[in-house]
């Protein structure tokens, strides 16, 4: 299925000056003392395998030992740089237990795995190759969603922070069958607001292992939310369907429990309810909106072939015609924001703000 969704893969895309001081504006670009190529020089390396004795697809990397130093004291400034005010105050306290290299994907990540030696606690950051289409999804994830986003940016190396929860794929196969009825009902309603989310900002290939599922608990229960962990696929593919997560096989599971679940009228609410909350993201953060998305308009971050096919898949979806007017994967994007602010703004009774 997805091989007929999406293409066989996306290239890197550069970081524009405009994008550059963007992220300048606001605190994203930050010069680090490492970077993704730094990484690449390990001397060796063995396979991570889960608690099922599974190939995870990840490498544990090793280094020579005249460069091991340097490289641990360079990745606790960037988790100093990222999590707190970026002085070395913490290094003693600080140790870099693990770094992983990913060899599925695109992105070819680094998975760092710092620890706290007071109290064990631990936790993990990415280095990534900078891609302009990554940054965008980063950022729109920060600017529309019910989340916040954490990273950093220097030349051609990012730095993203690590989104805690339980991978999709693990929780659908381990958890999803054990679950009440009544938690089925919480995680359908979830997955819906999620597809929604997905379609109207543009952003592709929310397979199960591309998000995760969060419990919370609550006073008398625990509730769900459901998260992406991978932005890069922002407005890169052509077929409206990648952008839509309810597509994807490996999603059949969630899928089934929303037919099963949820009423006709109840699935249209709640598509309703995360279109008007993020319409009340928008205009709260209009001025920042503004500036990612003429940055966005100008950039190219697709193929004129995927931009065609994307236009001609949106008006056939919407019947909204001015879709056929946008020059970019950006102007894509304004155009099906402003179509749901302005949906938001009539129904109550607000003066239209254009973008």
């Amino acid at each position: 299925m997805e091989e007929k969704l999406m293409s066989k893969k996306k290239p890197i895309f550069p970081i524009t000056e405009k994008l550059s001081k963007y992220l300048t504006k606001f605190n994203r670009y930050t010069k680090i003392p490492v970077f993704y190529d730094d990484l690449l020089r390990f001397s060796g390396s063995i396979v991570v395998y889960n608690k099922h004795d599974e190939d995870t697809l990840w490498v544990r990397c090793y280094y020579p030992d005249h460069e091991r130093t340097e490289i641990d004291n360079s990745l606790k400034r960037v988790y100093t740089i990222l999590h707190s005010d970026g002085s070395d105050d913490a290094f003693q306290f600080l140790n870099v237990d693990a770094i992983d290299y990913c060899t599925f994907g695109n992105s070819k990540p680094f998975r760092i795995k710092v620890r706290n030696v007071l109290n064990d606690n631990f936790t993990y950051f990415y280095v990534k190759k900078a891609d302009a289409s990554r940054i965008y999804g980063l950022e729109l994830e920060h600017i529309l969603s019910p989340h916040r986003i954490n990273f950093l940016l220097y030349k051609d190396t990012l730095i993203e922070a690590h989104i805690a929860g339980i991978p999709g794929d693990v929780f659908i196969e381990e958890q999803l069958e054990s679950c009440s009825e009544y938690t089925k009902n919480l995680i359908a309603k979830e997955f819906v607001k999620f597809n929604e989310r997905c379609t109207i900002r543009l952003l592709g290939d929310m397979r199960s292992y591309n998000y995760v599922i969060i419990p919370t608990h609550d006073f008398d229960h625990v509730d769900y939310q459901i998260r992406a962990i991978d932005f890069d696929q922002q407005c890169y593919e052509g077929n409206l369907k990648v952008y839509r997560p309810q597509f994807f096989k490996e999603n059949y599971p969630m899928v089934k429990l929303v037919t099963t679940h949820l009423e006709e009228s109840s699935i249209e609410q709640y598509r309703k309810e995360e279109r008007s909350q993020m319409a009340k993201r928008l205009i709260t953060s209009q001025k920042r909106f503004k500036l990612l998305i003429a940055c966005m308009t100008a950039d190219h971050i697709s193929t004129k072939e995927n931009l065609k096919q994307l236009k001609f898949d949106l008006v056939e979806y919407s019947k909204d015609i001015k879709f056929k007017r946008a020059r970019s994967m950006g102007g894509i994007l304004k155009t099906a924001l402003e179509f749901v602010k302005r949906n938001y703004v009539d129904t109550n009774s607000k003066e239209i703000m254009e973008f």
